[in-house]
C-alpha cells in the first residue's frame, strides 16, 4: 500500500512539474488560404500575385528563455562558448548568467533573444518543427483579434506601430499577450522573429549572390520592393531580417516554430 501511495505521489509530482511550464509546446492550427503578401510574388517586381498558403500549425507563443535553457542543457553543443562561431556570433545568449543558466537578469517566461538562426532552427527540430517561412509568418501576423486580415485597418496599423515608437533597452515582458483570431500570441509588440527564408526575401534585388555593387541592399534597402508602402511595421521587419546573417544575434530577435497541421492543436 505504501508503495502504491509513493508511486501515485511521484506521478502527481511529475504532473505538477509539467503543469508548471515543462509541458510540450502548444501549437495552434492555421487554415491557410489565398493571401496577398506585401512582397512581390511572381515575375513582376512591382505587383504581388496572390498565393496559396498551405495549412500549418504554429507555436502559440515565442520560445521562452526557460524553454531554451532546457534545450541547451539537453544539447550542450548549443551552449554559449560551445556553439561554433560560424553558427552563433559573440553576442549569443550574452545576457545569461552562465552557458546553461539564464540567471536573475532575465525573466524565465520572457521570449528568448540573442539566438542565431542556426540555434533557432536546431531548437525547432527537437519539436519536429521548423522556423516559419516569411509567407507563413506574414499570414499569421496579418490577423487581429477578430479578423484573419486586418492590415487595411488604419487603427490596427497605428496600434502596431506604437510598439516601434517605444524606447529600447527595457526588460522583455513574459509571453502570452492577447491572442489573435487564430489563437496565436505576441506576433506584434514583444520581439522580432526569425523566419526560415530570411535571406531570400529579396531574391530579385539581393546583392549577395549577384555581385551587385549596391551595398545598401545588404542593409535592407531591397525593402523598396515592398508593394504596400503603408505597411511600415512590416517593412521594418523585412529590412532587419534581410540585413542579417544566419549566425547573427540581437537582443530583440527571438523565434517561434511551425510544423505541418496534423489535425490537432
Amino acid at each position: 500500500m505504501k508503495r502504491l501511495v509513493l508511486l501515485l505521489a511521484t506521478a502527481a509530482a511529475c504532473w505538477a512539474a509539467k503543469a508548471g511550464g515543462e509541458t510540450a509546446a502548444s501549437y495552434v492550427p492555421l487554415p491557410g488560404g489565398r493571401f496577398e503578401s506585401v512582397l512581390p510574388q511572381g515575375p513582376v517586381a512591382t505587383a504581388s500575385t496572390p498565393v496559396d498558403v498551405q495549412p500549418f500549425a504554429m507555436r502559440r507563443t515565442p520560445v521562452t528563455i526557460a524553454e531554451f535553457a532546457a534545450f541547451v542543457r539537453a544539447h550542450p553543443e548549443w551552449q554559449r562558448g560551445r556553439a561554433p562561431a560560424v553558427l552563433a556570433d559573440a553576442r549569443y545568449l550574452l545576457q545569461w548568467a552562465a552557458p546553461d543558466t539564464p540567471g536573475d537578469r532575465v525573466k524565465a517566461a520572457a521570449p528568448v533573444t540573442e539566438v542565431s538562426w542556426f540555434a533557432a532552427e536546431a531548437f525547432c527540430e527537437t519539436e519536429d518543427a521548423r522556423l516559419p517561412t516569411w509567407l507563413e509568418w506574414e499570414y499569421a501576423a496579418a490577423a487581429d483579434a477578430t479578423r484573419v486580415d486586418a492590415r487595411h485597418d488604419p487603427a490596427w496599423r497605428r496600434q502596431i506601430l506604437a510598439w516601434y515608437e517605444k524606447p529600447g533597452g527595457e526588460a522583455l515582458e513574459a509571453v502570452g499577450g492577447p491572442p489573435n483570431v487564430h489563437g496565436v500570441h505576441d506576433l506584434h509588440g514583444l520581439v522580432w522573429e526569425w523566419v526560415n527564408d530570411y535571406n531570400a526575401l529579396f531574391i530579385a534585388g539581393d546583392s549577395r549572390t549577384q555581385g551587385d555593387p549596391d551595398l545598401l541592399k545588404f542593409c535592407g534597402a531591397g525593402a523598396i520592393n515592398i508593394i504596400d508602402r503603408d505597411s511600415y511595421a512590416v517593412l521594418m521587419r523585412i529590412a532587419l531580417l534581410s540585413s542579417l546573417n544566419a549566425a547573427d544575434t540581437t537582443s530583440t530577435l527571438g523565434f517561434r516554430c511551425v510544423r505541418p497541421h496534423r489535425g490537432q492543436p
